[in-house]
């Protein structure tokens, strides 16, 4: 107890003045210091304690986007049989459309064919011309210039006939006009395509 009046001994609350803080008893140093000391404590931890709350927020966040990913891979591993099936459909699928597009050797051959198919249809072949080819992105169109007489039966007739062509053949740009008593004469654009393997 007489240590405790020793350490402070001279204190007097109203008249604290930290200009003359070293001249303070003992006593007083001792609280001023645990205050300063638990005051800086508590700013380290509460500024900790915010950098913690902000990663732990982040991870949160992460945590989400993780699981939205997660479930996305997952549905892909569960249906990755299926995809694959699909893609050997796939693959299939265009293998037989390109076996449907007519090589350059056979492009006189279809121009034949629809030459014959006009003429079965009792048709008068006044021209078909092939046309220059038109580069795309991924295939080259290869246009023909027809030109028909005949009836309108016999045109309808001739048109089932090209489309019915093994061959992939669309029509275009076809014009009617009156070439005398029940004829016709029909200009008709025929396109065939091929595959650019050149890229």
């Amino acid at each position: 107890m007489n240590m405790l009046k020793k350490a402070f001994q001279g204190f007097d609350p109203n008249n604290l003045d930290l200009n003359t803080a070293g001249s303070w008893p003992i006593g007083v140093k001792i609280i001023a210091f645990v205050i300063v000391f638990a005051g800086i404590i508590a700013a380290g931890i509460h500024f900790h304690l915010t950098d913690q709350h902000k990663q732990l927020d982040n991870e949160i966040r992460k945590e989400a986007t993780l699981k939205t990913q997660f479930e996305r891979k997952a549905f892909q591993v569960a249906n990755l049989d299926a995809l694959r099936q699909q893609m050997t459909d796939v693959e299939e699928r265009f293998a037989e459309l390109l076996r449907q597009l007519p090589s350059d050797k056979e492009v006189p051959g279809l121009i034949e064919d629809i030459s014959d198919i006009g003429k079965a249809a009792g048709l008068t072949i006044n021209n078909i011309a092939l046309q220059p080819e038109r580069k795309t992105q991924f295939y080259i169109e290869l246009p023909i210039s027809i030109q028909v007489s005949g009836t309108y039966h016999e045109m309808g007739q001739f048109v089932s006939g090209v489309a019915a062509i093994k061959r992939i053949v669309t029509l275009h740009n076809y014009s009617l006009r009156p070439a005398g008593e029940n004829a016709m004469t029909m200009s008709i654009e025929a396109k065939t395509y091929r595959y650019d393997d050149e890229d």
